[in-house]
Order: C-alpha cells, then sequence, then structure tokens
C-alpha cells in the first residue's frame, strides 16, 4: 500500500501524510498543486507547483530533492510559492545543493506577502494569508476565478460589447468562487475572518492536540487543540473539513472517540481524519463445493 492517503473533499481528490513533528505533505492532483512536500514522495513530484506553508524540517525537507527529480523524469522545473521572508534561504539551500552536486536543479522560488495571488494556470489562482504559526508561515486557498458580462449589458450584441470597451466601460466583473484552502500549521487566528476561507467549500486544517493536558502545548506551539475546533467550524459553516497533523501523543481511535465528544452530530458529518486509512477490502475465499455421489 501507497504511503500517501487517498480521500474526496467536497469533489476534490486529496492524496496526502499528516504527522506532528514527521512529515506532512498534501496534494491536490487535479488542481496541480501540492500543500508543503514532506519528504518529497514520489507520487507528488510531477505537480508543478509546491505551496509551501512554512519552513519547519517537516514539511519542507524534500524541497530540494523534489525540485531536482522533476528534471530526471522529464518535468519542466516546478515553483515554488512561499512567504517572500523564506525565498532567499531556499534560494540559497539549492545554491548550496548545485555546489555538492555539481549540477543546478532549475525550479522558480516566488515569494509572496499575505494576499498577493499566484496564477496556478488559467481561472485557477491561488490565494496566500497569514496564519497564526512560526515566522514567514501561510495558508492558501485555490480560487476559480472567472469574469462575466455584468447584468446591465446581457443581451446587448458584439458589435455594441466592443463598442463600449472601446469608450474605457468595464462591461465585465469579477467572480470568485473558493474550491479548497489549507491552513497549514497554526493556532487559532484572524485568517478565519477572511470572507475567501469562510466560504471555502473543502478545509484541510491542523489539528495537532486532543489531550486536555496538552493545551499548554498547543497555546506554546501556535497549534489548535481540540477544545479550538468548534470556533473554527463556526467560522466555515458549510465546508467539508479535513483534519491534519495529528500527534503520536494520541491515537487515532482515542483522537475520533474524543472529536466525537466534542462536536454536534452535524458537524461530526462533515469532519473526518486525514490519516483514517480506509479498511483494506480482501476477497471473501470461495468455499470449495462439495459432490455427493
Amino acid at each position: 500500500m501507497g504511503r500517501l492517503v487517498k480521500k474526496l473533499l467536497n469533489g476534490v481528490e486529496i492524496q496526502g501524510f499528516s504527522l506532528a513533528g514527521e512529515e506532512t505533505v498534501i496534494a491536490a492532483p487535479e488542481l496541480d498543486v501540492v500543500f508543503d512536500i514532506g519528504r518529497a514522495p514520489r507520487e507528488v513530484i510531477s505537480i508543478n507547483n509546491l505551496c509551501l506553508t512554512h519552513g519547519h524540517m517537516d514539511h519542507a525537507a524534500g524541497l530540494a530533492y523534489y525540485l531536482s527529480q522533476r528534471g530526471f523524469i522529464g518535468n519542466a522545473p516546478g515553483r515554488v510559492i512561499l512567504h517572500r521572508s523564506l525565498a532567499q534561504s531556499v534560494q540559497r539551500l539549492m545554491d548550496v545543493w548545485s555546489e555538492i552536486e555539481g549540477h543546478h536543479s532549475p525550479g522558480q522560488i516566488i515569494g509572496v506577502e499575505s494576499l498577493e495571488d499566484v496564477e496556478i494556470k488559467r481561472n485557477l489562482t491561488v490565494r496566500p494569508f497569514d496564519v497564526n504559526h512560526a515566522a514567514g508561515a501561510l495558508g492558501y486557498t485555490l480560487i476559480d476565478v472567472r469574469h462575466k458580462l455584468k447584468d446591465e449589458f446581457i443581451g446587448k450584441t458584439g458589435p455594441e460589447l466592443v463598442a463600449l470597451k472601446k469608450q474605457g466601460i468595464k462591461i465585465q466583473h469579477r467572480v470568485e468562487m473558493p474550491i479548497l484552502t489549507c491552513t497549514g500549521d497554526t493556532g487559532l487566528g484572524r485568517f478565519l475572518d477572511h470572507d475567501f476561507v469562510r466560504k471555502s467549500p473543502a478545509l484541510l486544517v491542523e489539528c495537532t492536540f486532543f489531550d486536555p493536558e496538552h493545551r499548554s502545548r498547543a497555546v506554546a506551539g501556535r497549534h489548535i487543540h481540540i477544545d479550538d475546533l468548534n470556533k473554527v467550524l463556526e467560522a466555515v459553516p458549510d465546508a467539508q473539513v479535513l483534519l491534519t497533523h495529528l500527534s503520536r501523543r494520541t491515537d487515532l481511535r482515542e483522537a475520533k472517540r474524543i472529536l466525537k465528544r466534542a462536536l454536534s452530530a452535524r458537524d461530526l458529518e462533515r469532519v473526518s481524519f486525514l490519516m483514517d486509512r480506509p479498511r483494506r477490502e480482501y476477497p471473501t475465499p470461495a468455499i470449495p463445493q462439495t459432490h455427493s455421489s
């Protein structure tokens, strides 16, 4: 069985692996984006856009390998989107690897600030936003961007619309439809006030700690504790939510029991764990038939 767990989150295919302090890599292959790179598992190397949430080793260790391996399998240079404060350090890292390996691994390092959109492909944009974690930490929302004709111009002919555009009149308006949000590592914060986060139909959110005694750990490390989760769910009332970054301090079965006690029945229906692998089904052995003489 592959190491990455496959899920469907409100119609979006997710492949990932996430354990706090060990490795986090979460891909949306059909959208051509991977959030964090973990140890660069082979399944995500061909994805063209890497959105790095922050620079901690369990989220970023495979970055150089990701860029290096793409050339070996015939892919174009990858793009790494990250906070601008980390961009120079990552570029130095790649320069050092070039010295060690004796050849350069091409890749585009794109440093951004909060709310500075980057186009992924036609009609698809990623919007970074500040979160409450380490310096240079970002969350990301993937947004379907369309330009539609304004209501007052519906019904006009093509030549009439061309004439209006020549007059400098804007005949279209921008329509944004959030698709998927990944918070990365974070504690509670003002990022939940963003309209595009609140309207996201699919949310990848960390929930690291579940034990009541670990509340202080969550605050100190700026992570989400199960006690915080209801506030997150209130902010995104219509989203399907996938929990990531569970700590090994809490067994998954115990975390599921705690979650069941903490949430309402409605919220339980829309919340699940990334690392809750579906049971592997085995074929029922055939029962040999006996023939009476």
